[in-house]
Order: C-alpha cells, then sequence, then structure tokens
C-alpha cells in the first residue's frame, strides 16, 4: 500500500510535468519510466561494485556503464548543473538508452524494459522541468520492490484523466477479482493478448507469490516463473514500454512481450501455448485486412475487434486451458451471423463457466459501456451444462464519473456498497447456486435454454424481476377525497375573490 508521503511525492513530480507544459498523462508516464530505469540502473551498479569490493579479483561483477559512461549514470547526472545535465540527458543518455540497451550491445541486459527502448524520446522540454524532477525522484525513498510496485501502479492510476487513452487500463479491482477466480498456479503460462499497462500479469504474480509460496522454493519453479509464466502482446509501442517498466518493477524481468498487434498472423507459433488467459481486449472497432489473420476469420467471418479476439483467445489457450476476458454487452446479445457463431463455439465447442454483468459506470470517466466478464475453458468437445450469471451493480466505487470509493476508509464496505466479495463466495461454491430463484442477484442458467435463445447471453434473457403489488384504496373512496379537495379548492377561490371584489 502506497503511503500519503510517497503520493505526495508522485502528485509533485506530476504537477511539475504539468506547469512545464508536459500536459498528456501518457508522455509525463513515460518520461517518468525512462528516469526511473535509469535511476535503478545506477542502484544496480551500485550494488555490483559493492559486491566486487566484498568478494575480490573472483567476483565476475555485471558491468552495466562502461568507463567511458561514467557521467551517464544517475548519480552524477543529479549533481550536474540543469543546464549540463539537460544536454547530457538529451545528447548522449538517450542515445545510449537506444543504441546500447535496446539492441543488447550493454555487457547485461538488465530486463525485458530494455529491448523496447529503439524509439525513446526525450520530450522534457527545458532545464527546469528536468531539474524538478530529477531532484525530486532522487528525494523519493522506494528501494523494496514491493513500494516501488505500488508507486508505479498510483503512477499508472493517474490514466485515468488520460480521456481515450484511458482504455489502456483496467481498474485493479476488476483485476483482481477476475485474477482470484481463477487462482493461477506455478504451473501456468499466462497470457494477456491486449497486455495495455500489462496489470492482468503483475496482479496474476503477485497472486502465485502470495499464494504458493512454498511451491515457488523449488528451482524448477522459480525458473518458470522468471522466464516462461507470463506473456504479453501489445501493438502500442508506448504502452510496450509502460507495460515492461511495470513488469519490471514488480520483479517480472523475462517476460515474453511482443510489441505486436495480437490479431497479426505473425502470432501463429503462439497456438496453444497458454493455459490461462485473462484479457480486457478492445472494446471497439474494425481490423485491417492487411494486418489479420486469415485463420481467425474461419473461426468468426467478421472484422470486429471483440469477436476477432475471443477467436485468437481461443487458438491461444491449450486444450484444457482457461480465461476470463472482459468484453462489451454487444457480444452477449448481438444478432449478427458472426455474434452468434462465436457465442455458440463458446457454448457448444467449449466450457462456458460464467457471464458476470458489469455496470455501465466501471469504465468511466473515459468509457460508459456496459461490460461482462466471461469465464471459459477450452475444451473443443462442449462441456457447457450450466453457465452461472451474476448481475454485478455495485463496485465499491461511484458509478459516475467521479468513481469515489463508497463507505469509509478502513471499514468493510457493505453489499449494497460492493458485490466484489460476493461474487467471490459464491464463485466459490457453486453448488449452492443450483437452486436459486431468477429473482436473485445470481442463477444458473441451462444449456437448452441457452440454446433456445439463439446462444443470448445477457442476464436480462433470464432473468425475472419480481415487482411489488400497490395497495390502492377503494375506487369510491379515491373519488369522494378528489370531490373534497375540489370543494375546498373551490371555497379558497371563493374567498380570494371576494378579498378582491
Amino acid at each position: 500500500m502506497i503511503t500519503g508521503e510517497l503520493r505526495n511525492d508522485i502528485d509533485k513530480i506530476w504537477n511539475y510535468f504539468w506547469s512545464g507544459g508536459v500536459t498528456n498523462p501518457v508522455t509525463v508516464i513515460e518520461q517518468l519510466t525512462y528516469l526511473m530505469f535509469l535511476q535503478e540502473l545506477d542502484n544496480r551498479q551500485n550494488a555490483q561494485d559493492q559486491l566486487a569490493a566484498l568478494f575480490g579479483e573472483g567476483y565476475e561483477k555485471k558491468v552495466f556503464f562502461e568507463e567511458d559512461q561514467e557521467s551517464l549514470r544517475w548519480s552524477n547526472l543529479k549533481e550536474m548543473t540543469p543546464e549540463a545535465r539537460f544536454e547530457k540527458m538529451r545528447d548522449e543518455v538517450f542515445p545510449f538508452m537506444r543504441e546500447e540497451l535496446s539492441q543488447g550491445k550493454s555487457k547485461e541486459n538488465v530486463s525485458i524494459f530494455a529491448r523496447y527502448m529503439q524509439n525513446a524520446s526525450f520530450m522534457i522540454p527545458s532545464a527546469k522541468l528536468l531539474d524538478q524532477v530529477v531532484l525530486a525522484l532522487s528525494s523519493v525513498n522506494y528501494k523494496d520492490s514491493d513500494t516501488k510496485g505500488d508507486l508505479y501502479e498510483y503512477l499508472l492510476s493517474k490514466l485515468s484523466s488520460a480521456g481515450k487513452n484511458g482504455q489502456f487500463r483496467t481498474p485493479r479491482h476488476i483485476i483482481r477479482l477476475m485474477v482470484d477466480m481463477m487462482q493461477p498456479n506455478v504451473q501456468d503460462t499466462i497470457c494477456d493478448p491486449s497486455a495495455g499497462t500489462a496489470g492482468f500479469l503483475v496482479e496474476a504474480a503477485d497472486y502465485v507469490r502470495k499464494n504458493h509460496q512454498e511451491a515457488l522454493v523449488k528451482s524448477e519453479n522459480q525458473a518458470h516463473f522468471r522466464s516462461k509464466m507470463f506473456s504479453a502482446l501489445e501493438f502500442d509501442p508506448t504502452m510496450v514500454r509502460v507495460g515492461a517498466m511495470n513488469l519490471f518493477v514488480h520483479g517480472i524481468e523475462q517476460p515474453l512481450l511482443r510489441d505486436i498487434n495480437a490479431l497479426s498472423p505473425r502470432n501463429a507459433d503462439l497456438e496453444e501455448s497458454c493455459s490461462l488467459i485473462l484479457a480486457n481486449p478492445p472494446f471497439k472497432g474494425t481490423v485491417d485486412k492487411d494486418d489479420l489473420d486469415e485463420e481467425l476469420t474461419k473461426v468468426v467471418n467478421t472484422k470486429k475487434s471483440e469477436l476477432l479476439f475471443l477467436a485468437q483467445i481461443l487458438r491461444l489457450l491449450k486444450n484444457g486451458g482457461r480465461a476470463a476476458v472482459i468484453i462489451p454487452d454487444g457480444v452477449l446479445f448481438g444478432s449478427s451471423k458472426a455474434h452468434k457463431e462465436i457465442r455458440k463455439q463458446l457454448v457448444e465447442k467449449q466450457e462456458l463457466q460464467a457471464v458476470i454483468s458489469m455496470p455501465s459506470g466501471v469504465f468511466k470517466p473515459y468509457a460508459g459501456v456496459s461490460t461482462a466478464i466471461l469465464i471459459f475453458t477450452k475444451t473443443n468437445a462442449g462441456g457447457t451444462d450450466k453457465v452461472w450469471f451474476y448481475d454485478m451493480q455495485a463496485d465499491g466505487f461511484s458509478l459516475d464519473d467521479k468513481r469515489q470509493f463508497l463507505g469509509k476508509e478502513g471499514q468493510t464496505q457493505s453489499h449494497e456498497e460492493n458485490n466484489l466479495p460476493d461474487i467471490l463466495q459464491r464463485w466459490a461454491k457453486l453448488e449452492q447456486e443450483e437452486n436459486r430463484s431468477r429473482t436473485d442477484q445470481s442463477f444458473m442458467v441451462p444449456l437448452s435454454e441457452l440454446q433456445e435463445n439463439d446462444y443470448d447471453l445477457s442476464i436480462n434473457r433470464y432473468k425475472e424481476i419480481q415487482y411489488e403489488a400497490v395497495a390502492y384504496d377503494p375506487p369510491q373512496e379515491i373519488i369522494q377525497k378528489i370531490q373534497q379537495d375540489l370543494q375546498s379548492s373551490l371555497k379558497e377561490l371563493s374567498d380570494l375573490q371576494q378579498l378582491l371584489d
């Protein structure tokens, strides 16, 4: 949990950028990401220098900066004058990151993040702003890995003010809900084909660390965790760098991270490579035919990205692999042939387990679309018997543009304020859901009923609304009351007329 002091430090740095003319939140985060990485690189070099001094000549020291690159280290940069530092950063530091780190020319490639620095651009416009940011960052105390992760998550939370760029960030509590429902383990290979800031992978890693501590002690599991467990696809170069840094500060240094369109034919080698997929694909849009894998259109013949992503997720999953995916409501009830076909595929050929409808305010302030979470397992042989539906009505925050926390900090929220704990409790005991009424917040729908309704997966198709009977007075009494009211009004008008006369 980030402290109030750290939050204030980041807010201060954020305000420096805005006052200095850098007002795009994505640009601010990207520039801070570069500086934080440079700072971490220097910290690691210091640690290597200390180990070399301790163990002597027999210790093989990792070198991130050669002797002629000492001036590029954070500890030296922060001691320069503002003007000298600005020139050094522009003319030497960023070329070093682009040409040395991204191409693997340094003796030790620090992390996957370093590989995505080819297009790193220095966009801090003045020596004054750079000076403010460098001095402020140098004073921030975030040396332990947990604090680094929390700090970067807080930084990413500011993307919610980024307008259209906010599409890259799924609310953290929704991510946590999905991860908790899927319960990743040390054997999983976890993928997000529309990774954005890599929030799903970070949360999945945290879950594995907390719930499988003993298993992670084994060297083979630790090796798998560090190098093969996590993979991500993301087409936006800026988000690739931000996502890589988010993974880096959370201790995931060598994930498989590709900066390409997930729907591209260049991903064919990833087919059936994932045992768990957690994703929030783009809600709307069509895909350029030239950059679309034709194999996907054989599953669902459409250009709609939300449907194609579901087809791609099915292809990426191993047999027996499972997925939790956020989709727009239109996927649940769309009447086009493609909509019906992908729903039929999930119900008839795979095992669809749950549909959790979310209120439209979950993605505000930058998107008001209603969404749902689909949970399914790839079988290629069917298996859907009954599907669990849940009508989420509250997620712990107000559903307007402000998205304020409901209730009091530090106190347990009521069910009316937050349905997420109830979702987890009911999901863990699905056998108790069998006999729930259709008027309840959750219930089961059998396969036969889904088939009868063209595989419609919207909860309103199956939910029963119970109307409370309203007791009215007998008609004669109502008429008498109206007459009395009229007589009273006429008398008042008569009295007023007399006063005027």
